[in-house]
């Protein structure tokens, strides 16, 4: 009898699970919960394209773009990436020794913590050129440091084809400072000489945040006497991300030895060399990252993630929505 009463127990109970799971109110109608939305994630290539030497005509670049659902790359064109005129843009450009996969998930690593910074309202777009390992060490080195020079004409061209009230954010990772301050020395010269095939620089509306990941660009560049100072007219905001120990960046002098000078993410640079309406703020990472030159090594810390996303997204949003 004992074990006869217990089944029926143990029915009763399971009857009455099965009603709590069908007819309680709280459960009618639950859906499986649903993962995030990809980010908006573009990649532009300049892969394949020969060096040169000027601001060019125009640019064939090969464009891809993340799927919405995040599951492949998909192929894509320029006036896709260039649509929503008012929605941010953050650039990513990567070091050296990429090859083009692995700029394209570090690329997206990335986006996926700026999103979150940015309240989703931003695209990412990925700026691969050919950087793969060529040789040995330092051979590779000068090549590409050559090589980041000539980017620097393209990646100017497709800034240019954004529009000036665009919010714009760039995050140059090591060789991506030099592509990104020759870059903006074009626009600026194109700025001066009336070039057409660019949109104005100096003077655009729509905000502009860089970010320097360890740059690899000589530590004067942007010094009141340093070759880049002129490019600083067309900035808002510059965050430095340094390391003091990178056993990379301490044979930077060696890349060019006309010039025999530190690295900029190697010793930093004083505030003082800033126009006061530009903001500025430098982070020594040695403590975190090491002598470690890696960008995955900036990733995978949620402090300095943090500061990387918040010098390249601050204000973006704000310039949308006057």
């Amino acid at each position: 009898m004992l074990r006869s009463a217990v089944r029926l127990l143990v029915a009763a109970l399971a009857v009455l699970t099965i009603g709590i799971a069908v007819w309680h109110p709280r459960l009618e109608g639950a859906e499986t919960a649903r993962p995030d939305p990809a980010p908006d994630v573009w990649v532009v290539s300049s892969r394949g394209l020969p060096c040169t030497g000027r601001l060019p005509e125009t640019v064939r670049f090969r464009v891809e773009r993340l799927r919405d659902d995040g599951t492949a790359w998909e192929r894509a064109d320029l006036a896709g990436l260039l649509s929503d005129p008012l929605k941010p843009v953050m650039v990513f450009i990567h070091g050296n020794r990429y090859d083009h996969a692995v700029a394209r998930q570090q690329g997206l690593d990335l986006a996926r913590r700026a999103d979150a910074c940015a309240n989703r309202n931003l695209r990412t777009v990925i700026y691969s050129w050919p950087s793969e390992q060529q040789g040995i060490l330092l051979r590779d080195g000068r090549a590409k440091y050559e090589r980041a020079f000539s980017e620097g004409h393209y990646l100017a061209w497709l800034l240019g084809q954004l529009e000036p009230c665009r919010p714009l954010a760039i995050v140059g990772y090591s060789y991506g400072a030099i592509i990104t301050l020759e870059a903006f020395e074009d626009l600026a010269a194109a700025e001066r000489t009336g070039r057409g095939n660019v949109h104005r620089w100096s003077d655009r509306p729509g905000p502009v945040n860089v970010v320097f990941i360890a740059a690899a660009i000589r530590c004067d560049a942007l010094a009141p006497r340093g070759p880049y100072r002129e490019t600083l007219a067309g900035l808002d905001r510059l965050t430095l991300l340094t390391n003091s120990t990178d056993d990379a960046l301490r044979f930077f002098p060696l890349l060019d030895c006309g010039q025999r000078a530190e690295a900029l993410g190697y010793v930093g640079m004083p505030r003082r060399w800033m126009p006061p309406e530009v903001a500025f703020s430098s982070v020594d990472a040695t403590n975190v990252v090491g002598r470690t030159h890696g960008f995955p090594h900036y990733l995978a810390s949620p402090a300095l993630m943090r500061r990387i996303c918040t010098g390249a997204t601050a204000g973006l949003d704000a310039a949308t929505s006057r």
